[in-house]
């Protein structure tokens, strides 16, 4: 018990000076892990259970929001391979590596080409926990960008199963072949969810989900868990009950994570040439961001889409912790290089932390660097869309942004456009007869379209994440929108920050819900009498 308790006060004390220096609270719990480590702290039983499981469940909740044919579209396998043969062969991983090498770098000094070529090839990939967990606090998962990176995040996963299987020598059980019947057996799961319900079953039912039939069967079998968790809830995504499921699994989800970011700093004391070792390495990032926004660029996005994607998947993976690990129990690298990469994982979580916490910003300002492309010869999916006909805007088409989106339309007669960037709640909104456009809120070209059409006058902020509504706004301002601006806000502090950067109306969340309540009551009330 003590034990736990020197761990969860750690992990709190990081988080909370991470929050008060405006970083990610999972850079303060990197930060705990190393301090953790270096004063020798006792070993904490379970921890590394207890990551799994949170890694497990977070590759199951993104699964429940993928669609699985993106994986076919080129531009996501071919964006895949193209990266992972250049930064691993004839890139700038190998290549950088070896010059270390030639300047007698001492970890690097006596190695052999194949080592430094598998050290590369272990820093190609990018964390799909750093990843998702940063397109989840966007509520950008189901964007354009997010469903593009998330792609490219499982073939990574996939070619990671593969390589273990042609290091450890160790096939997958026969039996593996058998796992295509979970396709037909979803509408068995899907039965019972029916009669599952809410609440605290429901949860307890994707738990079940993700560890039984995803992580320890394919486990089991020879396969990667945290692959069959992500396989179990993309079978799982067609139920109309995956959204809440996903919401209903964030908190635990997110307390298991943070066992994960801890244990990350428990590979070894670091020394002072571990640490510079590992600092020497964090000139890959901007290297590996570039390769895959212009490879992204070149698939005919946007200059902004590939730019988003490339910053978001700019760091190293747990995956290169996998592979050194590997390849010091056979003998392929020595000891030190497990600290050393550890750290180096570590550390570009922290960069890209910082980096994403205004990746919207920075990738904006970045596109300069690429050409810009004729409009008729974008991706038809990044194509810009004009709302201009429409009197009101609503972005952001959840619930709240959705019963706006009616009530703007049925009782005040206004021409209304729901402006939504994920793919499937658009054309379930159309189907049922708004008038819904594909696009990203936070972009400052659209918004251009909507300043030179010159009719909107009035925009409704109804997107889940403060900080969307917040750029947004910005980016409206940034255009010349001369219209009325109304959005929500979970909380006090978040509605006045709103308010402090030209919202003309703030409403909170709840407190709206509990007048709409109060309302409706009271007219009920009236009618009995």
């Amino acid at each position: 018990m003590e034990v736990i308790a020197l761990y969860l006060g750690a992990a709190f004390a990081g988080g909370l000076l991470a929050r008060l220096v405006k970083l990610p609270p999972l850079v303060g719990f990197l930060v705990a892990g190393f301090v953790l480590g270096a004063a020798g702290a006792p070993e904490l039983p379970g921890i590394g259970t207890i990551a799994e499981v949170g890694v497990s469940l977070l590759l199951f909740t993104i699964g429940l929001k993928l669609d699985v044919r993106t994986l076919a579209r080129s531009e996501i396998w071919v964006t895949t391979v193209a990266h992972m043969v250049i930064s691993t062969l004839v890139g700038v991983g190998v290549g950088f590596l070896a010059l270390l090498a030639v300047a007698g770098a001492a970890l690097l000094g006596g190695e052999a080409l194949t080592t430094i070529a598998l050290i590369a090839f272990a820093l190609s990939f990018s964390s799909t926990v750093f990843v998702v967990k940063v397109l989840e606090d966007r509520s950008d998962a189901t964007s354009l960008y997010g469903r593009i990176a998330v792609g490219i995040l499982v073939l990574q996963d996939i070619a990671a199963v593969v390589f273990l299987v042609l290091a450890t020598g160790e096939l997958p059980s026969p039996w593996a072949l058998l796992l295509v019947l979970l396709v037909p057996g979803r509408r068995v799961l899907h039965a019972v969810w029916d009669r599952v319900g809410h609440g605290e079953l429901q949860a307890l039912f994707g738990v079940a989900l993700a560890l039984g039939p995803g992580f320890y069967l394919f486990e089991h079998l020879g396969l990667s868990g945290d692959l069959g968790a992500l396989v179990m809830g993309m079978l799982l995504a067609s139920h109309p009950g995956a959204g809440e499921m996903s919401r209903s699994l964030m908190s635990f989800k997110d307390l298991m994570l943070v066992a994960f970011f801890l244990e990350i700093g428990l590979h070894g004391t670091p020394t002072l040439q571990h640490l510079g070792t590992a600092a020497g390495l964090l000139v890959l990032l901007p290297l590996q961001a570039a390769g895959f926004a212009v490879l992204l660029w070149m698939m005919r996005l946007r200059r902004r889409t590939a730019m988003l994607v490339g910053l978001v998947l700019g760091n190293f993976s747990e995956f290169g912790i996998i592979v050194a690990v590997v390849g010091a129990e056979h003998g392929l690298l020595d000891e030190d290089w497990v600290i050393v990469v550890s750290l180096a994982v570590a550390m570009s979580f922290v960069l890209a932390s910082v980096v994403n916490r205004r990746g919207v910003e920075i990738a904006s300002a970045l596109t300069r660097l690429l050409p810009r492309k004729p409009p008729t010869s974008l991706h038809p999916d990044d194509r810009l869309v004009d709302i201009g006909h429409a009197d009101a805007v609503v972005l952001g088409l959840g619930r709240v942004g959705n019963t706006a989106c009616a009530r703007l339309r049925d009782v005040y007669g206004l021409r209304v456009v729901g402006v939504e960037h994920d793919d499937q709640r658009v054309t379930a909104l159309q189907s049922e007869g708004f008038e819904v456009v594909r696009a990203d809120a936070t972009d400052l070209e659209f918004w251009a379209r909507v300043k030179r059409a010159g009719h909107v006058r009035l925009a409704v902020l109804a997107m889940p994440f403060h900080n969307a509504n917040l750029i947004a706004l910005s980016r409206l301002q940034d255009a010349g929108f001369e219209g009325l601006v109304a959005a929500i806000a979970r909380y006090d502090d978040d509605a006045d920050e709103l308010r402090r950067h030209g919202a003309d109306a703030v409403f909170h969340l709840y407190g709206a819900a509990g007048a709409e309540l109060a309302d409706r009551a009271a007219e009920v009330l009236a009618t009995d009498r």
